[in-house]
């Protein structure tokens, strides 16, 4: 994509100038800096890593009710004698 001198350019995505980042990569009516494409890649990353994990294997029903939670709680909390 061919660059005006005179344009102003800015991240669509922070908003950063061109002068306060290393690197702009120019798309169709859209910019993003190199600290965006940064960002974007450890959203990915971090996706990948829990689905390698197995989360999307945990249903809700596999969840305890706060009921159930409270239950097994009241099992193990001490409480104070009353005077």
């Amino acid at each position: 994509m061919p660059r005006n001198n005179n344009q102003n350019i800015r991240c669509s995505f922070c908003g950063k100038p061109q002068e306060m980042v290393k690197r702009i990569v120019a798309g169709p009516n859209a910019y993003i800096c190199d600290e965006c494409i940064a960002i974007c890649n450890n959203i990915i990353e971090d996706e990948h890593y829990e689905d390698e994990m197995g989360y999307e294997d945990i249903k809700s029903e596999d969840i305890p009710t706060p009921a159930e939670i409270k239950s097994i709680l009241d099992e193990y909390v001490i409480r104070p004698r009353r005077c």
